[in-house]
């Protein structure tokens, strides 16, 4: 945790829906500049988790704080947007002021250059007229980061925003990561990029099995835990073990 302060936090939290659990004993909490890496197999309720936090599914028990009102800024998977809706690349990233002036409000000059800065740090300046119908996937991706931009919030939901981009989209989309956890937001992510968890995120949830891990993510992501999650075969640990064995530690 870079500060001390918690903006994000839960205790004794277990998710699921119509009041079967997924997973019990949930237990985090994270700090402005905290990057928490949500790691699990299909199934292990990495999505019910990010939509408990967002309040859209109710808690089937414990408490989640600092997720209030206006604090928690979303991108959601792309599977959940049509990208037929009838508006420019420029729109979509504008939809991120809504909260500060409302749907009726005046758009004035000052909200249009911060909507034509999160267009430029979004590397999508160029395609700002573009309607989103005439966009792939990774520009698509990228306009959703722009909008998230926009919205400037304190807290940061990403749920698997490396979907059917390149690595190259993915790279840059990382580093605009790595840009709000300098400036102080709390970011959670949804992540399959076992070696982007290492090297971008400060903490990690692992979930599996109906069971919850939550610390550093070498401790957390560990072969044998990933194992006993569900995550990886006995072959791919040992693989990963290979590739991210700590030099001079024989024991990873």
């Amino acid at each position: 945790m870079r500060d001390s302060q918690i903006v994000l936090s839960a205790k004794n939290l277990s998710i699921g829906y119509a009041g079967a659990s997924l997973v019990d004993g949930v237990d985090f909490a994270l700090g402005a500049g905290d990057v928490l890496a949500v790691v699990g197999h299909n199934g292990s309720g990495k999505t019910t988790f990010i939509k408990t936090l967002l309040g859209l599914i109710p808690p089937i028990q414990g408490v989640v704080d600092g997720a209030g009102a206006g604090n928690i800024a979303y991108l959601g998977q792309l599977t959940d947007f049509d990208r037929r809706f009838p508006v420019r690349v420029r729109d979509l990233a504008a939809m991120g002021a809504w909260q500060g002036f409302g749907w009726r409000g005046a758009f004035n000059k000052a909200r249009q250059r911060t909507v034509d800065g999160a267009l430029e740090r979004a590397g999508i300046a160029d395609i700002a007229f573009a309607p989103l119908h005439e966009l792939s996937s990774g520009q698509l991706q990228r306009a959703l980061f722009a909008r998230t931009i926009v919205q400037d919030a304190p807290i940061i939901l990403l749920d698997e925003p490396f979907a059917a981009v390149d690595q190259k989209t993915e790279a840059a989309l990382l580093a605009l990561i790595d840009e709000w956890a300098a400036s102080g937001r709390a970011i959670v992510l949804v992540l399959h990029d076992l070696s982007a968890v290492l090297q971008h995120c400060t903490k990690a949830l692992l979930l599996g099995q109906s069971i919850a891990r939550f610390g550093e993510p070498t401790q957390v992501l560990t072969p044998l835990n990933l194992v006993d999650q569900g995550y990886l075969s006995e072959s791919q640990s040992r693989w990963f073990r290979d590739m991210y064995r700590p030099r001079g530690d024989a024991h990873v």
